[in-house]
């Protein structure tokens, strides 16, 4: 087997040299090693080109949710599957799959695990594999990205500082059958279950069915989502809605912040989602 690592060297905040763990841990094994470490501003055109020229058999994605979905867009609707170690800040992607945290032990991972196919939202002109929102997370996600800190101290103050500046927006969410119009602290895009953090936004998603799910957050009520968290209850139906579906048109009255995966794109009035079922394959776990 021929694994070609792509390394994202800027992820995270681990002091370890991931292409010399990566290559002493397949050293004694019959395993092929390809190691590409992403350089600044890459094209995914340079990144498609190289898993091209590699000719692996699986392509693996070092770093966080960013990096997993750079690997993901190179290889949409294709067969070849999808390792992940993660070391990112958040590594939200990882958590939600199951892949261990320890990185001797998602390496041992990649050519035993099982494999399985799961869908990703397009959203406008992006892939989304994790989780996306419009509003107060995507505002916190801006400001975390500024502060100097990092971590759960960082977080917290980027929270405070969301909580106090972030006002409702007025949107309107068309579905499928019907049309919702409300004032939102902010409107989720959900493929994945939970944050990075843990916290459930959508106790109900499924990675390899073909709807994703629309959370709709009315009011600030993270409370809410932490009460969900704690006692398995369901949601508060005035303070926090969820569609499933295959497709939705969000749109806000003024420009709102977006983020995708984790990654601030800027503010926008509309977007768009539609599903794009078992679009990857990825290593799991063994059952």
């Amino acid at each position: 087997m021929k694994l070609l690592f792509i390394i994202n060297p800027g992820s995270g905040s681990h002091d370890i040299n991931l292409k010399e763990v990566i290559s002493a841990h397949f050293e004694a094994k019959n395993t092929k090693v390809d190691l590409f470490e992403l350089p600044k501003d890459c094209s995914l055109d340079k990144i498609k080109a190289k898993i091209t020229s590699s000719k692996a058999d699986r392509v693996v994605a070092v770093g966080g949710d960013g990096t997993l979905k750079l690997v993901a867009e190179c290889l949409l609707k294709t067969e070849t599957p999808i390792g992940i170690i993660p070391a990112g800040s958040a590594n939200g992607m990882a958590k939600e799959l199951g892949i261990p945290t320890d990185i001797e032990e998602a390496l041992a991972l990649l050519d035993q695990g099982r494999l399985q196919k799961i869908h990703v939202v397009k959203l406008n002109d992006e892939i989304c594999i994790h989780l996306s929102d419009l509003g107060f997370n995507a505002y916190l996600v801006k400001k975390f990205d500024t502060l100097p800190e990092r971590g759960m101290w960082g977080y917290a103050k980027a929270t405070w500082h969301a909580l106090w500046n972030h006002r409702r927006m007025e949107v309107q969410l068309k579905l499928k059958d019907e049309t919702i119009t409300s004032k939102a602290a902010m409107v989720a895009i959900a493929n994945a279950t939970m944050y990075g953090s843990g916290l459930k936004i959508n106790p109900d998603g499924k990675l390899d069915d073909e709807l994703f799910e629309v959370v709709l957050v009315k009011d600030y009520s993270y409370l809410e989502i932490l009460k969900i968290w704690i006692t398995k209850l369901p949601f508060n139906p005035k303070k926090i809605e969820v569609f499933q579906t295959a497709e939705v048109k969000i749109s806000s009255k003024h420009k709102a912040h977006f983020q995708v995966d984790g990654e601030y794109i800027g503010r926008v009035n509309t977007v768009e989602a539609t599903i794009l079922p078992a679009a990857i394959t990825v290593v799991l776990p063994k059952i």
